[in-house]
């Protein structure tokens, strides 16, 4: 079948609610470039939402899952347990940050940790309100819908969802927001709307993903430590999107000297596989009573084994330095563009979780420019991913194993676009 084919395949049979950005299909992938079925090449800076930090079919993650399937693809961990899960969490537990004995569980999707993240904190502190960000992106379940800070398109049409979730404003300055703002808030929710003896846990991301890629400020992550410490609350750092090398960290947290009580990670864990899991101190970990935490595909073998590849993958390439390099020349190039064109109002990044951010010469957020940008480069063969709340942000997801002339190339593809469509 072609393309077109499959197009009327996918709006015959599949669920409307299921968004599809491109009316191509894959065909085949390697590394940070993608083929469809009409032979057609794209650069992917994308990599299936923040997942192929490790790049499409990584040799070490190939030959991995290989030697795994030669073994068992499934037996339920918590019914006969195999080597890598407990190997992968020594792995994990030793590379988070913070400075005290760290246990980890493993699941299968983000959203799915983020639950669970929740659930220990609540089965640990006998509490059960929740704090969270607007602007945040913590899934598409009941209970991280609640959580999400952002309405188009994940709670049209929902209804109620789950209760005592809070919200307050994370801070942003472009958009007039300050720590002090952030920090008032949430001293007025204490106020007005929950007592902080009745909060489990807050939850944040240290760069916020679909929200922006705006990243925390330091002053807010230790102000928000500060407050967990005095009340007895269990401080989450959603890290999802931002974990396993994409901010030229293994985890974003460790550009903060504070460290999270619980964090929450997928997407890269596996390359590819679906595998997703959470880390903290050891005590909370242990809360929940046994058979509280798992899934029937929770640590799937075959995901573990992608993990365990990709975390050697990180450390053999350097991928952490790679990360630095590459998100320093697309924020260099950027910045010559911005010159240019001031609707360019803003460009921002740790490491290569790098973003653009549109303005129109009122000094509004422009959602059509971003969309005519992204448009534009797919019809040149690079695809980019919007975000934010204003859904203004154009963010750059290329794996950090992509080839230098590949890069430059795209860089290339990436001008001539935002030329092409101001």
């Amino acid at each position: 079948m072609n393309n077109e084919q499959l197009v009327q395949l996918r709006h015959d049979h599949v669920s409307r609610g299921v968004g599809v950005m491109c009316d191509f299909h894959a065909a085949r992938a390697e590394n940070a470039e993608l083929w469809d079925i009409d032979g057609n090449r794209y650069i992917d800076f994308a990599a299936g939402i923040a997942v192929l930090n490790t790049g499409h079919r990584h040799p070490k993650l190939l030959e991995a899952i290989r030697a795994q399937l030669e073994r068992f693809t499934h037996t339920a961990y918590q019914i006969v347990p195999y080597a890598g899960y407990a190997e992968l969490a020594s792995k994990i537990t030793a590379r988070a940050h913070g400075d005290f004995a760290k246990k980890a569980a493993f699941f299968t999707t983000g959203a799915e940790a983020v639950e669970n993240a929740i659930k220990v904190a609540r089965i640990a502190t006998k509490r059960s309100a929740v704090i969270a960000f607007r602007g945040a992106f913590h899934g598409r379940t009941a209970l991280t819908l609640a959580l999400t800070g952002k309405t188009a398109p994940y709670k049209i049409g929902t209804g109620a969802l789950p209760g005592d979730i809070y919200r307050a404003p994370f801070p942003n300055a472009l958009h007039g927001v300050s720590v002090d703002d952030s920090i008032s808030a949430l001293e007025q929710l204490f106020k007005c709307d929950v007592e902080p003896s009745r909060v489990a846990a807050i939850i944040f991301e240290p760069v916020q993903g679909e929200g922006g890629f705006y990243a925390a400020p330091q002053e807010f992550v230790a102000r928000i430590r500060a407050i967990c410490d005095q009340h007895g609350i269990v401080m989450i750092a959603d890290e999802v999107q931002s974990g396993f090398a994409r901010t030229g960290k293994f985890f974003a947290m460790q550009h903060f000297a504070q460290a999270a009580d619980i964090t929450t990670f997928a997407k890269s864990l596996a390359g590819g596989m679906p595998l997703s899991g959470i880390v903290g101190r050891a005590e909370l970990m242990d809360a929940p009573i046994p058979g509280a935490l798992g899934g029937t595909y929770a640590g799937n073998p075959l995901a573990i084994a992608s993990a365990q590849a990709v975390i050697e993958v990180i450390e053999e390439e350097q991928l952490l330095a790679r990360a630095d390099a590459l998100g320093s020349g697309l924020r260099e190039r950027l910045a010559t563009i911005q010159r240019r064109h001031p609707q360019l109002k803003d460009v921002r990044g740790l490491g290569s979780m790098v973003a653009a951010e549109f303005f129109d010469l009122e000094g509004k957020p422009d959602a059509a420019l971003a969309t005519r940008i992204q448009q534009t480069a797919l019809s040149r063969g690079l695809l980019l991913l919007t975000c934010g709340v204003h859904a203004n942000v154009i963010r750059f997801l290329y794996p950090l194993t992509i080839q230098d002339e590949v890069f430059s190339e795209a860089l290339d593809l990436l001008e001539a676009s935002i030329d092409a469509s101001i």
